[in-house]
């Protein structure tokens, strides 16, 4: 064979391998995607970005045959996007904010000033189908029949108004471009947010037939509802301790309530029982690597404040003289009463926000048990209160505990009047330990253990009494 001839074979054969790259290339590449979005601005950033994670990670688990993909405003700290690149093998899409025209409205809430970062899902045109995620959505099972809907679905969980933590979308430059418009021109929103705006923009959602997946794999052209089960609000659970939606498959748990009562942060659980399962899915996906540290250093902490309390209560109680009353120390008198009952309230709530909030629930309230128990201890040796009265709502606590998280209630109105009854009982134990609690204070402050006499030294030790 001739050099040319030599050459030509070998120049087909690099052809025929690339052009069967390219077919691999084409072979993988995933035709629909699940998004969500991430920026920044608000307290909770952190949380959300956790709960992002720990979304996506879940939707990996459940192998979904589309790609993750994260809308994230530029501002999102670097280190969280190479995590999610990364660790989460999602792709990040990094967008401006998009400016929010209705910040003026009377009614406007600030946390959603960039909720209309969601409309960038209509950009991502290299997909069929988008179904667009908040992160607070819990999957109990694969949904990839989504992406057989058509130019937009979404579930009606109020009556009248769709919800937009979870809808699905066909991207389209031209539908992205004409809501901008509308945006420009002002169209109403009811509340400022993409929720509002949405809801505007597919105003006739409510009257188009509810979606089905075609048994042959199609996608549907138009709009239509999505059954309730893709978006079960977490209320209904609430009531029955079950689910039972009998509009299409019970797929995805939202959580549209307040934002403090996310499933994410420690204490969602026992008081919200599906808590417990957000953090069962954060457990398996992404661990909780970030917050143990800073939950050990906080509970040595409060075991040294117990051991140097205790070993300190000799000499705390050195400090309890009897002294003859003066009027003129009645203002003293007064602050310390005062000084008194703000550290009580004090040990119980410093504890609460000293917690990463997004660590378990069962080492926060373990935590948390800790560390007001520690601080108690500290009130009672300064004070010489007596320790059954201040720990009184330290037991109280564990006792309500205990009664929400039991597993056997038959629904949720059991459960609630079992919490009732239990409040009832504790009632008049609260009632008695701050009778004592107030009537020791006063026998303390008569001791005057702080404040000797102006221009009075010290009695010398033969004459001093011990209490």
């Amino acid at each position: 064979m001739s050099e040319l001839g030599t050459l030509q074979v070998i120049w087909a054969a690099v052809v025929v391998l690339t052009a069967a790259a390219g077919e691999v290339e084409v072979g993988v590449r995933r035709r629909n995607a699940y998004a969500t979005m991430m920026y920044m601005g608000t307290p909770r950033d952190y949380e959300f970005y956790v709960a992002t994670r720990v979304m996506l990670r879940s939707l990996s688990r459940l192998d979904v045959d589309a790609d993750r993909v994260v809308i994230a405003s530029k501002d999102v700290p670097l280190l969280w996007v190479k995590a999610m690149k990364e660790e989460d093998g999602v792709k990040v899409v990094s967008v401006d904010n998009m400016k929010n025209p209705y910040e003026k409205q009377s009614n406007f809430d600030n946390r959603f000033k960039l909720t209309l970062n969601k409309l960038y899902a209509w950009t991502l045109v290299e997909y069929d189908r988008v179904v667009m995620l908040d992160s607070d959505n819990i999957f109990l099972q694969k949904t990839d029949e989504l992406f057989q809907c058509g130019q937009f679905c979404a579930v009606f969980i109020n009556p009248c108004i769709f919800h937009t933590g979870l809808f699905v979308l066909q991207p389209s430059m031209v539908v992205f471009k004409n809501m901008l418009h509308e945006l420009e021109r002002g169209r109403e929103n009811p509340d400022g947010a993409d929720q509002g705006f949405l809801t505007s923009y597919f105003s006739d959602l409510l009257d188009r037939p509810l979606f089905h997946p075609p048994l042959n794999s199609s996608k549907l052209n138009g709009t239509y509802r999505l059954p309730l089960g893709y978006q079960m609000d977490a209320s209904y659970y609430y009531l029955k301790l079950k689910w039972r939606i009998p509009c299409g498959p019970n797929s995805v748990i939202t959580f549209p309530s307040a934002p403090w009562l996310k499933p994410w942060y420690w204490w969602s659980w026992p008081v919200l029982p599906l808590g417990l399962s957000w953090h069962e899915r954060r457990r398996n996906t992404i661990g909780y690597g970030a917050e143990v540290p800073v939950v050990l250093i906080q509970a040595v902490m409060y075991l040294a404040i117990m051991a140097v309390t205790r070993l300190a209560r000799p000499n705390l109680s050195k400090l309890c003289y009897n002294r003859h009353p003066e009027k003129s120390l009645l203002f003293f008198h007064t602050m310390l009463k005062m000084v008194a009952i703000w550290s009580i309230l004090a040990a119980y709530m410093v504890p609460f926000f000293l917690i990463p909030h997004t660590v378990n629930p069962l080492l926060g309230w373990s935590l948390y048990l800790l560390g007001s128990a520690a601080l108690s201890s500290i009130v009672i040796n300064v004070f010489l209160l007596p320790p059954l009265a201040i720990l009184t709502p330290w037991l109280g606590i564990i006792g309500t505990l205990a009664v929400m998280a039991n597993p056997w209630y038959p629904d949720g109105v059991v459960r609630a009047l079992a919490v009732f009854a239990y409040a009832f009982c504790c009632a008049p134990f609260l009632w008695g330990s701050l009778v004592k609690i107030m009537a020791s204070l006063h026998v303390f402050i008569e001791r005057e253990a702080f404040f000797p006499r102006l221009g009075e030294s010290p009695q010398p030790p033969e004459f001093t009494k011990l209490y």
